[in-house]
């Protein structure tokens, strides 16, 4: 970890208000997954072309999240039936600087549009502000129950010239009721751009590793790990799950 913090800083920092220029609400997001041991070897490659977002004195800050589906995991099961418009629903808190957001993704034709309000703490049931939120960017009334607590670290990289922010989570934890599973040598990393562009230095060290993008959300990954076969059908993710895993044993 100390090695980590060291290239870190080594990159140019950038404030939560600097970032404002790469909010991308609605962009292409494009994934990748590899071994925490090659990220001080993709970081140092490219410290030249990115700031790195410092909050508090932290360049690695804490992600806590609560994810809300319904009983029939809705949401888990468009994301697999490959359904092209579809949500997430989630409270989010941003350990460092003590922010909460009710937040929803919407990822529509390749797109993801992103939607939040602030929250007071982690509400297990939600209130009528925000149901009328939730109502109104999920186009109906859905009965929504918490499903799964996920926690990770993160680093946030910012293009200096391009409108891109690349985002890379590691120590990765998903836990409800009593079960826990992590995937500590895993990491995920996010390229997030108005339109998708191959050009981008870290798009191009990717291909250069022959690291390939790959779908696979955060939260299917836990809800997988957490509720198994005996409540979730997840055929179509048996193989993108084990390559995760290879990744995170190191055994590939």
């Amino acid at each position: 970890m100390q090695q980590l913090l060291n290239i870190l800083n080594g990159f140019q920092p950038i404030s939560l208000e600097e970032m404002d220029r790469v909010k991308l609400m609605n962009r292409t997001d494009t994934k990748f997954a590899f071994t925490s041991e090659k990220l001080e070897t993709i970081l140092s490659e490219i410290e030249p072309h990115y700031s790195v977002l410092e909050i508090n004195e932290t360049r690695t800050p804490h992600y806590e999240s609560l994810y809300f589906d319904d009983n029939q995991f809705s949401f888990f099961k468009d994301h697999h039936n490959g359904k092209t418009d579809r949500f997430k629903v989630r409270i989010r808190k941003y350990v460092e600087s003590n922010l909460l957001f009710l937040e929803i993704k919407h990822k529509f034709k390749g797109r993801t549009d992103k939607k939040r309000i602030a929250a007071d703490n982690f509400d297990m049931e939600l209130d009528e502000l925000q149901k009328k939120f939730l109502e109104k960017h999920l186009h109906e009334e859905i009965d929504l129950v918490p499903t799964m607590w996920n926690s990770f670290q993160r680093i946030t990289l910012v293009h200096k010239q391009l409108n891109e922010r690349l985002t890379l989570d590691f120590n990765i934890e998903f836990q409800y009721n009593q079960i826990t599973r992590k995937f500590d040598r895993l990491v995920i990393a996010e390229l997030k751009q108005e339109d998708l562009n191959r050009s981008s230095e870290f798009y191009q060290l990717m291909k250069k590793n022959q690291i390939r993008p790959y779908r696979l959300s955060k939260y299917c990954i836990g809800s997988i790990e957490l509720y198994g076969e005996d409540r979730l059908k997840f055929n179509r993710f048996k193989k993108k799950l084990l390559y995760l895993k290879k990744i995170n044993d190191d055994d590939i």
